[in-house]
């Protein structure tokens, strides 16, 4: 959360003309929302821990640490079948970016968007400011993904860079979006900082109809509410306000000062600071109790379905990858399961495509058409000029009644090269056999092909037969028909294929000369990969 000014404009009463839903106009649910896993969010937050740890103890824009977070919480998303865009803050420090994934089912007119701003100050690792508000909303996305109800509107998550200087990740994203786009945002929901360690239960009152979806919830759970007054105008809802979109949310406090009254009604210690270690460097995984961030993140499970999630009205289905991402060298492939699932009504055909694909790479499926419920297998083929980096191919499901989509996120690695040397030349006579250690200093993962080159002297090697011993004990045969013809001198290029195999360590290359009047010197073996 940033010190800011409070913004004024209120948006109370746009309810009915932006289209926001409030709990009695919505007339059917799929199901209850279910339960948000605590241990799941702890285990997110357990990593943006790591990540400051490693990068200088903060994630703050323009820092190592906030690229880092960006990256653990894309790959989450896209593992779990959101269409995830990285957006380039060019107001924000170091351009850093922004993290928007949208759960590609329900009316795309009608979007329900929640946020969370992704960076800390730099002065500690922002466990609580705000990776509890990253972390939780980032289990709801994973959770909505899990159960894949059937949507009555589009659900848009947005992870923002650069709050603490000032908003910016959010203004530059609203900013940045076409009216037509902005209209389409019916309500956006903010969670910054939702577990304070001497917490209150606030709830953003800036849209009536808003906060009375979650005060439906803590009334449930029997807990008792308090409008934000602390956080107004202090955090990312402030952009979308300011553009005229309703907002709502929720808070436990930052450092204001607990009164007695509210000691009273919530516990904890009167005459302190919600939070003791806001913007300083023990706001640690230390800094949050388990009680405020369950409650919270389940208040924000039960608005995102209250909201967002509706009754099937046909037939539907849905689309699953496994693995959904994977690795690979230029000219390998990979293989893919494609699960598709009737969510409701009968069975439909289901034709499959996929794009997205990097240059030179290719997809097949077997089959390329199939009743939901049944599965496929998707063939990515890269090409040796298939350029190097990650790219997100979407797969999509073209069904008799709806389109479904789901992303499989490839990464096309550059080519490890190792160089295992010898310096000491051997004698290869008639019917004999040289074992050359070779010692290899490589790092990496060994992948296939790895390619052996001799260069020496032959008088003549018409069946020279040459295996590979790696430090594991496994052994790689070349044939014989790759062996030199009598005529020729120099250098020599045998294959062998070899894959994860271990990359330090001694390996042995062994040359058997099977060919009598075949002496000759062998020297300087080299091993790529």
């Amino acid at each position: 959360m940033k010190w800011g000014k409070r913004i004024g404009a209120a948006v109370v009463g746009m309810a009915a003309v932006l289209g926001v839903v409030t709990a009695p106009a919505q007339a059917v649910t799929a199901a209850a929302a279910p339960d948000i896993s605590l241990t799941n969010i702890k285990a997110h937050l357990s990593a943006l821990q790591t990540i400051a740890n490693q990068n200088g103890g903060n994630r703050a824009s323009g820092r190592p640490g906030y690229p880092a977070s960006v990256s653990y919480v894309a790959q989450k998303l896209r593992d779990a079948g959101y269409n995830v865009t990285l957006q380039t803050c060019s107001s924000c420090a170091g351009s850093s970016q922004n993290v928007i994934a949208e759960w590609p089912q329900g009316d795309a007119s009608q979007v329900i968007m929640l946020g969370a701003h992704l960076d800390s100050v730099s002065a500690g690792p922002g466990i609580n400011d705000n990776g509890s508000g990253s972390a939780s909303i980032l289990e709801v996305a994973l959770t909505l993904a899990r159960e894949n109800p059937a949507m009555a509107k589009r659900v848009r998550f947005g992870w923002w860079a650069d709050e603490e200087s000032g908003l910016r990740g959010s203004k530059f994203y609203v900013n940045n979006l076409p009216q037509t786009e902005r209209t389409k945002i019916k309500t956006y929901l903010n969670f910054d900082m939702i577990g304070s360690d001497n917490w209150g239960y606030f709830v953003y009152d800036d849209v009536a109809s808003v906060k009375a979806v979650f005060d439906e919830y803590f009334r449930t759970i029997g807990i008792q509410t308090e409008g934000d007054t602390e956080g107004d105008g202090r955090s990312d809802h402030a952009s979308f306000k300011s553009a005229g979109i309703p907002v709502g949310g929720l808070a436990t406090g930052a450092g204001y000062t607990k009164s007695a009254a509210q000691q009273q009604k919530w516990g904890g210690t009167a005459g302190r600071a919600f939070d003791s270690c806001y913007h300083r460097a023990c706001d640690t995984l230390s800094n949050i109790p388990d009680t405020p961030l369950e409650k919270n993140s389940d208040a924000i499970a039960y608005a995102l379905w209250k909201l967002a999630v509706g009754a099937s009205t046909g037939p539907d289905f849905s689309i699953g990858l496994s693995p959904a991402s994977g690795t690979v060298q230029p000219g390998q492939s990979t293989t893919v399961t494609v699960n598709t699932t009737t969510t409701s009504g009968v069975a439909q055909a289901v034709s499959l495509s996929a794009s997205g694909l990097p240059a030179g790479a290719t997809a097949t499926f077997n089959p390329a058409s199939v009743q939901s419920g049944g599965s496929s297998t998707l063939t990515i083929a890269t090409s040796a000029n298939t350029p190097t980096g990650t790219s997100t191919i979407t797969v999509t499901g073209d069904g008799t009644s709806v389109d479904r989509t789901a992303q499989y996120t490839l990464t096309v690695g550059d080519v490890s090269v190792r160089t295992f040397t010898n310096g000491t030349d051997y004698t290869l006579n008639d019917y004999a056999t040289v074992n050359s250690p070779i010692t290899s200093t490589a790092t990496g993962n060994a992948v296939s092909p790895v390619k052996v080159t001799i260069t020496g002297t032959h008088t003549c090697s018409e069946d020279l037969r040459i295996s590979l011993k790696a430090p594991d004990g496994s052994t790689y045969s070349v044939k014989a028909t790759g062996s030199l013809p009598c005529t020729d001198l120099g250098t020599k290029t045998y294959s062998i294929p070899v894959t994860n195999e271990a990359a330090s360590g001694t390996w042995t290359l062994v040359l058997y000369d099977a060919y009598a009047q075949d002496t000759g010197t062998l020297d300087s073996w080299s091993i790529t990969v």
